[in-house]
C-alpha cells in the first residue's frame, strides 16, 4: 500500500513525484514484493482522503466539497471510466471526506485522470466550489482472499 500525502490548491488533483508510478492491479502487473497475496483478478483500487480547508467568505469547507461531489465531480469520473464504490464523511474529523475508486489496472487510472483533468467541466466546477483541500491517497490491489476484487 503506498500513501502519498498531497497538497491541493482549490481542489486541483496534484500527483506525488515519485519515479515510478504507484503499483496496483491484478497480481501479474506487480513486482513479487507485492504480488504473492494479491489476486490474479484484482483491480486497482485508490482511496482519497481529501481534508478541506475551513469555509471562508464562501470558498472552501466540507460542505462545498460534497456539493462539487453530487454536482458533478463523480459523475465525470465515472464519464471516464472509474467506479466510484464509495464516498463517506469522516466520522473522526468533520472536515474529511473519504472515497474509493476502481480500476481495471494502472494504466486504466492514469487514464482515466488524464481525461478527467482535459474535461472541459472539471475546470467549471472546481472554480464554482474552490475547496482549498489536502489529500492523502492510497493505491491498493484486492489479497486473493478479498470479496471485493
Amino acid at each position: 500500500m503506498l500513501a502519498a500525502v498531497i497538497g491541493l490548491a482549490f481542489g486541483g488533483p496534484a500527483f506525488a513525484q515519485d519515479d515510478a508510478p504507484a503499483p496496483c492491479g491484478p497480481a501479474g502487473d506487480l513486482s513479487m514484493e507485492f504480488s504473492k497475496n494479491v489476486a490474479a483478478d484484482s483491480r486497482c483500487f485508490e482511496i482519497r482522503m481529501y481534508t478541506a480547508e475551513p469555509e471562508m467568505d464562501g470558498k472552501g469547507g466540507i460542505d462545498n466539497l460534497h456539493r462539487r461531489f453530487r454536482e458533478g465531480e463523480v459523475a465525470l469520473f465515472e464519464k471516464h471510466g472509474a467506479e466510484v464504490v464509495w464516498a463517506w464523511q469522516s466520522l473522526d474529523n468533520p472536515n474529511t471526506l473519504i472515497w474509493m475508486l476502481v480500476y481495471r489496472d494502472r494504466a486504466h487510472r492514469d487514464q482515466v485522470f488524464a481525461d478527467f483533468l482535459a474535461d472541459p467541466a472539471w475546470p467549471e466546477l472546481r472554480a464554482k466550489y474552490e475547496v482549498p483541500l489536502t489529500a492523502e491517497v492510497f493505491m491498493m490491489s484486492a489479497t486473493d482472499y478479498s470479496k471485493l476484487k
